[in-house]
């Protein structure tokens, strides 16, 4: 008896596994066919999230851990999903939010926390957002972003000075001011910055901060409730002394957003107001953003933020060591900072992942320690990390060109790119710092990597085909470990 119904549940688990192929390989097929997906709910959201991880994650894995887990909402930038089965939610927390991050980040451009609740939590949330609504002032988390507390170095000096010089005198020298900068650099923590001077300084003025996405949920909301909502609206942008919009971006290719935000950004320029925006890109990089929005967000002073170099993530990591209160000795946090290179996001994180294996383990972090904290934030998979010759095998064999040739110095168009994806996946994929990939591909330095990180980034943001590509080459790197 026992055989028989282990047969049953070996065919129905068979069966279930083959629809939920049927349906990723027809998200994928969309994606090709159309340039993108069709979003109409938070379901459609979630599928195509599913659907994008499998480009990482093995499909028994996804059906293994994500099985019981329902998408609910999208607030602002927060999905949020609901998951009772509390080890399979712990397991979600500890490995696969990147993963999920990441796949949001592909389809909508913009950074999104995620938060996988049980029902009793997302209960009290509900609560909670129905006796506090959100508005448009900073979080109290934001509130804590000062310039005393920003670790300035080489490549944050000049969008840090330009950003005290708006605060001390809005409107004076850089008006409208634009930093952008890939995700997780201090851009928001600027921009706060910005907000929480002026309200010291100048009392009276009125300082309206709001992310991309959250000012065009309102002018959608407000047109829904008519024209008495949509005319508030407008007075609570267009009144403001200061406008400070995070990750402008979001506002590319929506018409109706782009025409009302024109409107009022006219309106604040032309009354001396301070306008700072905040973006993953410069603007001419931004695709289906309006010429005429273009122009204007060139007017002032663009300053962008890169990567930390050594010295300052060095001090980065003793500050957040120094206000969690860790004893952070200094061959750990050289360690950190030669193998934690990409943003500051991803310092802190490790800081905090140590703090909490201190806390469980009871003893002064060490190497071990920090390697254990660096796994969860580097490891592009839970199952598998190549090697670098693996993922350059991998990129030789889709491009047709020779690994030698790759490294070499040579300059032709179709090797640089080879080495940009190169560069870009041993970056994504392994272990190795910025010097370490550059000794493997012929001795290349460190802003070499940078640029051709950089590079790649931008093309995958920007050409559908070639996201295509770099994603069918991971795949192929996944499936190397079974060959």
């Amino acid at each position: 008896m026992h055989a028989i119904l282990s047969r049953i549940f070996d065919r129905r688990q068979a069966e279930s596994a083959d629809r939920k192929n049927k349906k990723i390989k027809k998200l994928k097929k969309n994606l090709k066919s159309k340039g993108g997906f069709v979003l109409n709910s938070v379901a459609d959201v979630w599928e195509n999230v599913l659907a994008q991880m499998s480009g990482a994650l093995s499909q028994m894995t996804i059906d293994a851990w994500f099985d019981e887990v329902e998408p609910v909402d999208i607030k602002g930038n927060r999905l949020i999903l609901r998951c009772d089965n509390d080890f399979k939610r712990g397991y979600i927390n500890s490995l696969f939010l990147e993963h999920i991050k990441d796949a949001m980040r592909n389809l909508f451009s913009l950074d999104f926390e995620v938060a996988v609740l049980d029902t009793p939590a997302l209960k009290k949330l509900r609560e909670n957002d129905s006796e506090n609504p959100s508005d448009a002032k900073l979080t109290d988390r934001r509130e804590n972003y000062t310039f005393e507390n920003f670790i300035v170095g080489p490549s944050n000096k000049l969008a840090y000075a330009a950003c005290q010089n708006v605060a001390n005198m809005p409107a004076v020298n850089y008006n409208p001011l634009l930093i952008y900068g890939d995700s997780g650099l201090g851009k928001t923590h600027l921009i706060c910055a910005i907000a929480n001077s002026i309200r010291r300084t100048f009392p009276n003025f009125k300082v309206t901060y709001a992310k991309g996405e959250d000012m065009s949920n309102e002018l959608i909301d407000s047109i829904q409730q008519g024209r008495e909502s949509t005319a508030e609206m407008r007075e609570k942008y267009r009144k403001a002394n200061i406008l400070l919009i995070d990750d402008i971006q979001f506002i590319a290719g929506k018409k109706q957003i782009q025409e009302e935000f024109f409107h009022t950004f006219n309106t604040l320029y032309e009354a001396g107001c301070q306008i700072v925006l905040t973006s993953d890109r410069p603007p001419h990089e931004i695709t289906t953003l309006e010429e005429r929005l273009r122009t204007r967000f060139e007017w002032g002073l663009m300053a962008d933020v890169e990567p930390p170099d050594y010295e300052t993530r060095v001090a980065i990591i003793k500050s957040k060591a120094r206000d969690l209160g860790i004893p952070m000795p200094d061959t750990v946090s050289t360690y950190i900072a030669e193998n934690v290179t990409a943003n500051v996001r991803q310092l802190e994180g490790t800081v905090n992942k140590v703090m909490a294996y201190q806390d469980l383990l009871t003893r002064d972090p060490d190497r071990a320690t920090v390697k254990r904290a660096m796994r969860d934030i580097f490891q592009n998979t839970p199952e598998y990390i190549p090697t670098p010759e693996i993922i350059l095998r991998c990129v030789s064999e889709y491009y047709e060109i020779d690994p030698e040739t790759i490294r070499g110095q040579g300059r032709g168009r179709p090797a640089a790119n080879a080495r940009q994806v190169a560069i870009y996946l041993i970056r994504a994929m392994t272990h190795l710092s910025q010097d370490e990939i550059g000794a493997f591909l012929g001795g290349r330095d460190h802003s070499t990597i940078i640029y051709s990180i950089r590079q790649t980034k931008t093309k995958i943001k920007n050409d559908p085909s070639f996201a295509e590509a770099v994603k069918e080459i991971k795949s192929n790197i996944n499936k190397s470990q079974i060959s």
